[in-house]
């Protein structure tokens, strides 16, 4: 009789511990699930208050001048006349040219990373690209203002002009004047900026295809091409367009570098080559003198702007990716 009571003492105690351990974990994950939703509702308040001071600092330019700030190419400070229009003009195209310049090269050295680079230089090559990601912007625009602009100009911007002059569009796209610095200038010098990014995503997205679906693919006579473009780049085409959209974001809000190389003109030329701006450029050339309340309030307007369509850029790049998980679920 004692051995049972014993026993059924000793179950007893054993139970206890046990719930005694079960609470400390249920508080255990109480605390931790209020630490993380703190993270989270503490992130939430600094976007909406983020939202509210640009919303309520760029009132005074709208009731002034309404849609046509969006629409007006005007930007005199001794006027109070402000518009918007060359600063969206010169985000959106520099950003696009960068875009359409970095992705493919970006893609490329991901393919010749993953594939094709003998296995002793992969990783010294990769760290090389990646290391790019780290150089300040501002030594990107030292760099295009002294080095690549009058080189760019001399070797590249004249010959593109007596070459394409009398075409066209072509001609109009690239005539005028050939300054160095420019559009074009600021688009390249962007590209090289958003491409260890993209190239680094890419390549490690590219890893992850198994190996088993690339040796299949070979075991059937494809070609490397072939492989890449039928296999690898269908199972991590929702990695490469992640990559792109985060590039296409450091596009947009790229700052120092663009201020060195665009030539900070508030106008909308025709020709890639001339000058232009950026609503970053521009809010970072004259916050400093933005004395009255209604210029301070055009700079922080164009910085709503530059939100809106870096929101709406990464939303969109949302759908994208879940429409291309959605069709790949179907398949």
């Amino acid at each position: 009789m004692a051995d049972i009571a014993l026993t059924e003492a000793n179950a007893i105690a054993d139970l206890a511990t046990r719930a005694e351990v079960t609470r400390r974990a249920s508080r255990g994950d109480a605390r931790f699930h209020f630490l993380t939703l703190a993270a989270a509702a503490t992130v939430l308040l600094i976007f909406l208050g983020v939202i509210a001071s640009l919303v309520i600092g760029s009132i005074p330019a709208f009731k002034a001048f309404g849609f046509s700030f969006l629409t007006s190419s005007a930007w005199d400070p001794t006027a109070n006349r402000f518009g918007g229009l060359p600063s969206i003009y010169g985000t959106l195209v520099t950003s696009a040219l960068a875009m359409i310049l970095a992705v493919p090269i970006g893609i490329g050295v991901a393919i010749f990373l993953t594939e094709l680079c003998p296995r002793p230089l992969r990783r010294p090559i990769g760290i090389a690209i990646e290391l790019l990601a780290g150089i300040p912007s501002i030594i990107y625009g030292i760099w295009g203002l002294f080095v690549f602009a009058p080189w760019f100009q001399a070797h590249v911007q004249q010959p593109i002009i007596d070459a394409t002059a009398g075409i066209p569009l072509i001609g109009t796209l690239f005539g005028g004047a050939p300054y160095g610095i420019g559009i074009f200038t600021a688009s390249l010098i962007l590209s090289i900026m958003i491409l260890p990014f993209i190239s680094a995503v890419t390549r490690d997205v590219f890893e992850t295809v198994p190996t088993m679906l690339k040796e299949a693919t070979y075991g059937l006579g494809c070609t490397t091409w072939e492989v890449m473009w039928r296999v690898v780049l269908p199972y991590a085409r929702s990695g490469v367009v992640g990559g792109g959209m985060l590039a296409l974001g450091r596009a947009l809000g790229e700052t120092m570098a663009v201020t060195f190389v665009i030539g900070n003109a508030h106008t909308i030329d025709s020709s890639l080559f001339a000058p232009g701006t950026t609503i970053s450029a521009t809010i970072a050339n004259e916050f400093t003198e933005a004395t009255g309340a209604l210029y301070t309030s055009s700079l922080i307007s164009l910085g709503l702007i530059l939100f809106f369509i870096t929101f709406i850029v990464l939303a969109c790049a949302q759908l994208m990716l879940r429409t291309l998980e959605r069709q790949a679920s179907t398949k």
